[in-house]
C-alpha cells in the first residue's frame, strides 16, 4: 500500500502515487453453472481477484484500484444471513447435545454453568477483537494472516499448520460420529463402513459447490439446531413446573430439587476444572466467522451482527439450555456419557434422556436426527476452515504454492482436496485399534483451538498498540471491540487459566492418578479421558481433550518456521497497517456517522446496540 505521509486531525490518507491498473475477474460473465462449480470450466484458475469488497472512505484513497486489487482471490459470495447464522449456530454440535452430559456428570449443574459462563465471556471478548480486525482487514486466512502481521510469522506458521491439522483429523472423526449417530435407530440397518462412505460422499458433494454450498448448509442446519434448542427450552420449563405427561418423571413440580439431591457440584474443585476445559472446547469453531469475513462483500455491514450473534448464542443457547438440563437431570444419572450405564452415542445426550423421561414420544428421534445433521455440519466446517487456512499459508509462503490455487467457482481446489483426502481415515474406526490411532492423531493438535484464541487476543493487543503508535485514532475504526484492549487481556488470562486447569487435570485426574507411570504419561500426552468413537467429539465439539503432546509439536513447528524464513516480530511502528485495509474513513467522518446514528429513535438504537453496529 502507498506510503502514509499526509495527516490532518487524526485522519489518514494514502499518499499520491502512479495509479495502478489492476486486472479484475468478473464471474458474472461466466455461465451460472460455472459460477456454482458444475462445469469443467469452473475448475480452471480464476484469472484474478474480483475486487468485489466495499472500500469505505474510498474518497480518501489516491489509488482506489490498488486498494480493490489488494483483496483475497476468494470471491465474496456470502450473504449477511449466512454470516449471521454461522456465528449464531455454526459451532453448536455434539459438544452441546451430548458432551454437556459428560460435563454435568463430572462438574454438576453449578460447575457447568460457572465454566460455560466464564468461557462464554472470554469468547465474547475474542469475537469482539476478531470483529474489529476482520472488518478493517477482511484478508484471506483471517486470524492466521493477522498473526503473521501483528505477532510473529514463525509463530503464525506453527499456529496455522496446527489449526489445519486439527480440522484435517477431526473430519474423519466427524464422519465416524455421524455413522454412530445413525446407529441409534439400529445397528443392523447398515454396516458402519457403509455409513462412513455415504457421509464422506455427502460432504464431498456439498464441497463441490464451494463457499455457497458451505454457507447454505450452515444457514439451514443452524436454523434447525436453533429450533431444536429453543423447543427444548420451552418443553424443559414446562416439565420443571410439573407440566409433563401424566405417569412420567415430570408430572409434578421438581423446581431445583436436582441441585439439592444429588447436589450442585460433583467431584469438587477437580470437577469444575474438568468442565472448564470441556466448556472451552465446546465453543471451538466460533472463530470461523473471522475466516468468512474475507468472503463477504461488505464486512463493515455484516460482521457486527455476526459478532454480536455470538453473545446471543452463548446466553440463549448454551447458558439457558444447560440451566434447563441441570434442573431436569441429576449429575448421577447413569445414562450420561461416561456413566455407569455405559451408554454411547446419541442415547447419552441429556436432551434425549430428558425427553425420554418426560414420556414425549418421537422427539428423541427428532433430536437424534438434529445431532446427525450437526455432526455433518461440523464436518463441512472442517473442510472450510482447513482449506481456507491452508490457502492462506500458501499465499504467505509457508505452504507449497499450488495450495494458493483458486478456481473460477471460488474454490481453493487443491486445499479442499488436501483436507478431503483425510476422510478415509474414518474407516480405521471400524476396528478397535482405530480408537488408539485417533487418540494420538488428535493429541498432536490438541491445543490448537486455545492457541488460535490466544493469537486473536494477542493480535488485537498488538494491533491497537501499532494503531496508536503510528498516529491513528481509535475513532477511525469502523467497529470497536466492546472491551477494548482490556477485553483481550481478559481473554488471554482466561485462556492461560484453561491451560493450567488442563495441566492440573492431566496430572491429577478425577478418580486419582493411575498406578502405572506409563499410563500417567499416556494420560498427560494423549488425553486424560478414555477415548471412544463418540466421546472425542461429543465431549469437546472438536477434539477429545486438550493434550500436551501439542506443546512440543507447536515448538517444533515454530523452530522450523524460524529456520525457514528467519523472521522476527516487528516493532509497533514497523507493522504494516495498510495492506488489505478496507476502511479509510477519517475520525471526523466516523464520528459524524456515529452522531447521526445516535439521533435515531430509542428503539432503533437499542436494536442496533443488541444486534448490529
Amino acid at each position: 500500500m502507498g506510503s502514509v505521509h499526509e495527516k490532518e486531525d487524526d485522519s489518514v490518507y494514502v499518499g499520491s502515487q502512479p495509479r495502478t491498473r489492476a486486472e479484475f475477474y468478473d464471474p458474472s460473465k461466466e455461465s451460472v453453472w460455472t459460477r456454482v462449480g458444475l462445469t469443467f470450466e469452473s475448475f480452471k484458475r480464476a484469472p484474478g481477484t474480483t475486487g468485489g469488497q466495499v472500500v469505505a472512505g474510498s474518497q480518501n484513497v489516491a489509488d482506489l484500484e490498488k486498494v480493490l486489487a489488494d483483496a483475497p482471490m476468494l470471491q465474496p459470495k456470502m450473504k449477511p444471513r449466512h454470516l449471521t447464522m454461522i456465528a449464531v449456530g455454526g459451532s453448536i454440535g455434539t459438544g452441546l447435545f451430548v458432551g454437556s452430559g459428560s460435563a454435568l456428570r463430572e462438574g454438576g449443574p453449578a460447575g457447568v454453568l460457572i465454566a460455560w459462563i466464564l468461557i462464554g465471556i472470554m469468547l465474547i471478548n475474542v469475537t469482539q477483537a476478531l470483529g474489529e480486525m476482520s472488518i478493517l482487514y477482511p484478508v484471506s486466512g483471517g486470524f492466521y494472516t493477522l498473526a503473521v502481521r501483528f505477532l510473529d510469522p514463525s509463530y503464525a506458521f506453527a499456529m496455522g499448520w496446527n489449526y489445519v491439522f486439527q480440522w484435517a483429523v477431526v473430519l474423519p472423526l466427524e464422519i465416524t460420529v455421524a455413522g454412530t449417530t445413525v446407529q441409534y435407530w439400529g445397528t443392523d440397518i447398515m454396516p458402519l463402513a457403509a455409513w462412513i462412505t455415504i457421509f464422506w460422499a455427502v460432504i464431498t458433494i456439498v464441497s463441490v459447490f464451494g463457499t455457497l454450498g458451505f454457507a447454505e448448509e450452515e444457514f439451514w442446519s443452524s436454523c434447525l439446531k436453533l429450533l431444536v434448542v429453543v423447543m427444548f427450552i420451552f418443553i424443559g420449563v414446562v416439565c420443571i413446573c410439573g407440566g409433563g405427561p401424566s405417569g412420567h418423571a415430570y408430572d409434578h413440580y421438581i423446581g431445583g430439587s436436582k441441585w439439592q439431591d444429588p447436589g450442585a457440584f460433583a467431584n469438587g474443585f477437580k470437577g469444575v476444572c474438568s468442565v472448564f476445559v470441556v466448556a472451552a472446547f465446546a465453543f471451538a469453531g466460533t472463530e470461523l466467522v473471522g475466516l468468512a469475513a474475507s468472503e463477504t462483500p461488505n464486512p463493515r455491514e455484516t460482521m457486527p451482527a455476526a459478532v454480536k450473534g455470538t453473545f446471543w448464542r452463548i446466553t440463549v443457547i448454551y447458558v439457558t439450555s444447560l440451566t434447563i438440563i441441570g434442573l431436569l437431570i441429576g449429575y448421577d444419572e447413569p445414562r450420561l456419557l461416561g456413566g455407569d450405564a455405559d451408554v454411547a452415542g446419541a442415547a447419552a445426550s441429556p436432551f434425549v434422556i430428558a425427553l425420554k423421561d418426560a414420556g414425549i414420544s418421537g422427539l428423541d428421534h427428532f433430536v437424534n436426527a438434529t445431532i446427525c445433521i450437526s455432526v455433518l455440519s461440523i464436518g463441512l466446517s472442517c473442510v472450510y476452515a482447513g482449506s481456507r487456512t491452508l490457502t492462506a499459508l500458501a499465499e504467505t509462503g509457508y505452504a507449497p504454492s499450488f495450495f494458493a490455487y483458486v478456481d473460477k467457482s471460488s474454490r481453493p481446489l487443491w486445499s479442499l482436496i488436501a483436507i478431503l483426502v483425510w476422510a478415509p481415515l474414518a474407516y480405521v474406526n471400524v476396528v478397535t485399534a482405530g480408537d488408539t490411532v485417533f487418540r494420538w492423531l488428535l493429541a498432536l493438535s490438541g491445543l490448537s483451538t486455545l492457541f488460535t484464541w490466544l493469537s486473536i487476543c494477542l493480535c488485537h493487543i498488538r494491533f491497537r498498540r501499532a494503531w496508536q503508535v503510528q498516529g491513528h485514532s481509535v475513532d477511525e475504526l469502523p467497529f470497536k471491540a466492546l472491551g477494548g484492549v482490556y477485553g483481550s487481556w481478559f481473554g488471554v488470562i482466561l485462556i492461560v487459566l484453561v491451560l493450567i486447569a488442563q495441566f492440573y487435570i492431566a496430572i491429577w485426574p478425577i478418580g486419582g492418578m493411575p498406578d502405572s507411570p506409563r499410563e500417567t504419561a499416556e494420560n498427560f500426552f494423549g488425553g486424560w479421558l478414555h477415548f471412544s468413537r463418540f466421546q472425542a467429539m461429543s465431549l469437546t465439539g472438536t477434539i477429545d481433550s486438550a493434550t500436551y503432546l501439542a506443546v512440543p509439536v507447536m515448538i517444533l513447528f515454530y523452530i522450523i518456521g524460524y529456520a525457514w524464513k528467519r523472521t522476527l516480530p516487528q516493532r509497533a511502528h514497523e507493522i504494516d497497517l495498510d495492506s488489505g485495509r478496507k476502511s479509510w474513513l477519517t475520525a471526523e467522518e466516523m464520528n459524524e456517522w456515529r452522531a447521526e446514528r445516535r439521533r435515531a429513535p430509542w428503539y432503533i438504537r437499542i436494536y442496533r446496540i443488541l444486534f448490529t453496529n
